[in-house]
């Protein structure tokens, strides 16, 4: 075989092999980009499900077991669709609309906790309400690891406590206006973030246990 034919070769064999590299990145971000799609939809009837909710809750009396229950499987259900979207986050080249997308799950989580507080006005003492105020926008190593024992902590409390938790991730750093006055009522500012806010009461800016994290609970 000469050198000419064994150089067609593998010249061939090489733009075969790129060739199904880029197909196969094609067909996965059209993948992704269905996924996110569908979270667009899931997002915008959240989002109008939950304003009605507010609304409901603020015409008075409600049934303080079915709000509770309600409130806390929908923060869930928000919480499992927010990680579907993080996941892609790093993955997918439409960065921008995952941005804005994100922006709409703090604005849902926003008013999920909007819904906690009416709750509560009716229904005192009967669950936890968990704030966690994480920073979004490019933070720092140490803010990133830090964000991480966070996480983790309050997931695996999460995971204990069940429905006796409601927990309420938001980015406290994506220019949203709701967001920013929540801040400025409970008088936390940007440089205090990652925070942890119990109850309304309790703020939490160092932790490494999650059995530190159940002494707040007491």
């Amino acid at each position: 075989m000469g050198q000419k034919q064994v150089f067609w070769q593998a010249l061939l064999i090489t733009i075969l092999i790129f060739s199904i590299g880029v197909t196969a990145g094609v067909v996965l971000e059209n993948w992704r980009t269905s996924k996110i799609a569908s979270l667009y939809d899931l997002s915008e009837l959240s989002l109008l499900d939950v304003k009605l909710q507010t609304e409901i809750y603020s015409l008075g009396e409600f049934n303080c077991e079915q709000a509770i229950q309600e409130n806390i499987a929908f923060a869930d259900r928000v919480y499992e669709e927010a990680k579907m979207l993080e996941r892609y986050e790093g993955a997918s080249r439409l960065t921008a609309q995952i941005e804005q997308e994100h922006k709409k799950y703090d604005l849902l989580r926003t008013m999920i906790l909007l819904n906690s507080i009416k709750i509560k006005q009716g229904c005192p003492n009967r669950y936890y309400e968990i704030v966690y105020l994480y920073q979004y926008n490019d933070p720092s190593l140490e803010t990133k690891a830090k964000q991480s024992v966070f996480s983790k902590l309050l997931i695996e409390l999460k995971e204990t406590k069940g429905d006796q938790i409601l927990l309420i991730p938001v980015a406290a750093d994506n220019n949203l206006a709701s967001v920013n006055l929540l801040l400025e009522k409970y008088n936390i500012e940007k440089k205090d973030v990652p925070l942890i806010l119990i109850n309304r009461n309790k703020k939490i800016t160092t932790l490494t246990t999650v059995d530190e994290l159940r002494k707040y609970l007491e």
